[in-house]
């Protein structure tokens, strides 16, 4: 079995170390600048654009792609597909990582931190989408950071605590799909209350449903990109019985993806003729629209069933990151492209380059977290003190 102690990388000096160092040396910089100066000078918000890079990439495409927790563990312990045992680890690790730094990234659009916690104990706005979804995301979080603690507490040796926890999973994973299927849809939600400001091929009142469908393929998508990269980058620490079921995640999670993306294209379309907005697809903005649905979801989903069908892992690995490409284009196109779409160019929004230089930092920030975690705790092996405990 690899273990950190044996395998660890053999200099700090090395290339990603050199290169993620020198990013986050930038980003605190901008932090500071941030938190100093505030929104106005670092970001090209203003009142038609209150949000902007830090809500449409970082909020808004981060759940969707940290939604491979939620499918994974409801996969193999509400479905009791047992065989995706060995990536609930990584999954729930990148799904709570992702929401983490989703929290930490609304800190430089909110500004005062100490504030974050107001809204859900102190001044309640029940009435409120957001409320619901500040909500739903605390919960899930915490949710989250439980359903990891085994790891962490078989890598500290604390054998008690991790037993009475274990026991929590089946509920905790229920918990975890209620709060994850309220908070996807209910960030669609939050812009059907914009009708005049999004454009009608992406205005629907089916866009709680568009965003939480179109997360389980996101997420089940990042489950296989990720796992992939980590293949690649991280080899060194799985063990056999991980690298053993790789390949039967993957085509799993091929299928499964590939239907969910037949299912997304088929109710974005129903949508499409329930509004009647055919004559919107002969636009500027309908061949955008066009793109995004044939590009990156039909496109991934025929690739998933012809690599599925023909056992080609390398086809199923490439429509996972086409899908998590059009995950993004999706959330950029509702929160930024398509939105305020009447007003001149002029008046457009597009992000600066602190704000850009801001979402690469926390990217950045996550992987390095990600990478330090898995070199060190049981995420990708079993330790051996709990073999076939699970």
């Amino acid at each position: 079995m690899s273990t950190p102690a044996n395998n660890g990388p053999k200099s700090a000096f090395n290339t990603f170390n050199l290169v993620a160092g020198a990013i986050l040396l930038v980003g605190l910089v901008l932090t500071v600048l941030r938190f100093t100066q505030g929104i106005g000078p670092v970001t090209n918000l203003d009142d038609n654009n209150p949000w902007g890079l830090w809500i449409g990439f970082d909020l808004l495409c981060g759940v969707a792609l940290a939604a491979g927790g939620y499918t994974t563990s409801a996969a193999c312990y509400i479905f009791g597909l047992k065989r995706f045992h060995s990536a609930v680890r990584p999954a729930i690790l990148t799904a709570f990582l992702g929401y983490a730094l989703v929290v930490f990234a609304l800190q430089y659009d909110l500004g005062r931190p100490w504030r974050l916690p107001y809204p859900i104990f102190v001044s309640q706005g029940t009435t409120s989408l957001l409320f619901e979804v500040g909500l739903c995301v605390m919960l899930y979080l915490t949710v989250l950071f439980v359903e990891f603690t085994p790891a962490m507490f078989e890598w500290l040796g604390w054998k008690k605590i991790r037993k009475v926890v274990v026991k929590l999973t089946l509920v905790l994973t229920i918990f975890g799909v209620v709060l994850s299927t309220l908070h996807q849809s209910s960030l669609g939600a939050l812009y059907t209350i914009a009708p005049s400001k999004l454009h009608p091929l992406w205005y629907s009142t089916y866009m709680p449903l568009y965003f939480f469908v179109s997360s389980i393929a996101a997420g089940m998508s990042m489950v296989i990109f990720e796992g992939s990269m980590s293949h690649k980058k991280l080899h060194r620490m799985m063990d056999e019985e991980y690298l053993k079921h790789h390949d039967g995640v993957v085509f799993g999670f091929g299928k499964a993806a590939a239907l969910v993306l037949f299912g997304y294209f088929f109710i974005k379309m129903m949508g499409v003729a329930y509004d009647n907005n055919w004559h919107y697809l002969v636009s500027g903005y309908g061949l955008l629209f066009l793109t995004e649905m044939l590009g990156f979801v039909a496109l991934p989903c025929f690739l998933y069933g012809v690599g599925v069908r023909d056992r080609n892992l390398s086809l199923i690995k490439k429509a996972s990151i086409i899908t998590v490409l059009g995950i993004v284009f999706n959330r950029f196109n509702v929160s930024m492209v398509a939105f305020n779409y009447h007003l001149p160019s002029s008046e457009r929004y597009f992000p600066s380059m602190m704000e850009i230089g801001i979402s690469v930092f926390i990217v950045t920030l996550g992987v390095v977290i990600f990478r330090f975690i898995t070199t060190r705790m049981p995420i990708f092996f079993e330790h051996p003190d709990y073999k076939g405990d699970h």
